[in-house]
């Protein structure tokens, strides 16, 4: 008796989509072996195909050509094959009843693991993501202990680690944010445009390591100012616009001279765009890219990114230059003056409370479209799968696939190793 293998597939192979390990991954082929007997009579060979269970042994050719095997069959010698399987059946107490006349049924569509990732509309990749990355001075890496697993990275050591961990899953893009020594802030936040502080020196070391490396930088005088705020505070407080316009436009050549792709103006400044793009090219960087936060809203899901940077507003809120959570269209007044103004990709912040306001921008705008994942909501996740209210990773993963089905090209997101991890079937979190 001759023994050969064929594979027949349950489902597909295992696929890296959105629904990573229990999600959507498809388990691994069935291997069904065929014991196949081969008897000669006078008229033809007879093929007998039998299926077992078992699920190893090697693959062996009964060395019939193929005209052998088509006059078997011509002769009615069908090689048997396994049988229909049996209609499943259905639970005690189910009422029979007739068909639903239906000739479209969405559902057929759904039906299985496979025809599923065929169909699928979006999809999430490490290319995706840009890693925001927070640093300081020190050597040693210090918890932030509203943001469980994100650290305050010394820029030497810790920091060129986790960009290296960052690029072996695919994730290539990085955005800086700094926590500067108090001793060097101001109300002008000159150390801003400093060519040898934090931010330029990490941008060089990077680069030096990693040429490749996509580095985004924050243009904004917060985390440089001892007002805490994003701009400079006049002495009846209010934000002056047009000097802070003006120390983003030296904060921005500073970044791009250092080696910076891409400078991402969080300030919500009126025309800081256009002044920041102006500056760039008359000191020769028309190369460097501007991602704007176009719509960046005054909200409250942003508590733990300010105790990464130790930079709450010493008096007031930012109501004043950043949006109302209420509005909607002065999204597009936004989107409209940074498009003009020079703007290579337009950034809504928050994500997740904001998804109506990146499909705006999404639908009426061809520029490509970031959304940021801020820090409350990365907690407020970490939380929920700390106290087993919800499952982390799923719900990491449908959050970020759910940022991209409303339009985002590029999502800012502290889970972006996590995530991506994840996409690239690793165990470990």
């Amino acid at each position: 008796m001759a023994s050969s293998v064929f594979h027949a597939p349950s489902g597909a192979p295992s696929i890296k989509q959105l629904e990573c390990q229990n999600y959507v991954g498809l388990g691994p082929s069935v291997t069904l072996r065929f014991n196949c007997v081969k008897t000669k009579t006078v008229t033809a060979r007879r093929l007998v195909v039998t299926a077992s269970k078992s699920h190893d042994g090697a693959t062996k050719k009964l060395g019939i050509s193929d005209a052998e095997c088509e006059a078997a069959v011509v002769a009615g010698n069908i090689p048997e094959a396994p049988p229909v399987p049996p209609k499943p059946a259905a639970p005690a107490g189910t009422p029979v009843v007739p068909s639903l006349p239906l000739s479209r049924r969405p559902r057929r569509n759904r039906k299985s693991p496979a025809m599923r990732a065929s169909f699928q509309e979006t999809n999430l990749s490490p290319a995706n993501f840009v890693y925001p990355l927070f640093i300081h001075e020190g050597e040693e890496d210090t918890p932030i202990g509203a943001m469980p697993g994100c650290y305050r990275l010394g820029w030497r050591h810790g920091l060129v680690q986790e960009v290296a961990k960052a690029r072996d899953v695919g994730v290539n893009s990085v955005v800086l944010f700094p926590k500067v020594p108090d001793a060097l802030k101001s109300p002008t936040g000159d150390e801003a445009y400093n060519d040898n502080g934090l931010v330029p020196r990490t941008i060089r070391l990077l680069k030096d390591r990693y040429p490749d490396l996509v580095i985004y930088t924050d243009v904004a005088l917060d985390p440089y100012s001892s007002d805490g705020h994003d701009g400079i505070v006049r002495e009846d407080g209010v934000i002056m616009n047009d000097e802070t316009v003006h120390q983003l436009c030296k904060q921005a050549v500073s970044q791009a001279r250092a080696g910076a792709d891409v400078v991402s103006p969080s300030d919500m400044m009126d025309g800081r765009v256009g002044a920041i793009r102006a500056a760039l090219d008359a000191e020769g960087f028309q190369h460097v890219s501007i991602m704007s936060y176009t719509a960046k809203y005054a909200s409250s899901f942003y508590g733990p990114f300010r105790e990464a940077l130790e930079s709450n507003p010493r008096f007031g809120d930012k109501k004043t230059y950043q949006m109302n959570p209420a509005n909607y269209r002065e999204a597009l007044v936004e989107a409209q003056a940074d498009e003009a103004e020079g703007a290579d990709i337009l950034l809504v912040k928050p994500g997740l409370p904001y998804l109506d306001v990146i499909r705006l921008l999404r639908d009426k705008y061809p520029l490509p479209i970031a959304a940021y994942q801020v820090s409350g909501e990365y907690s407020m996740i970490k939380a929920g799968g700390a106290l087993k209210m919800i499952d982390e990773q799923r719900v990491m993963m449908e959050s970020l696939m759910c940022l991209r089905r409303a339009g985002a090209d590029i999502i800012l997101t502290y889970f972006a190793l996590q995530a991506a991890r994840c996409l690239c079937g690793e165990k470990r979190l």
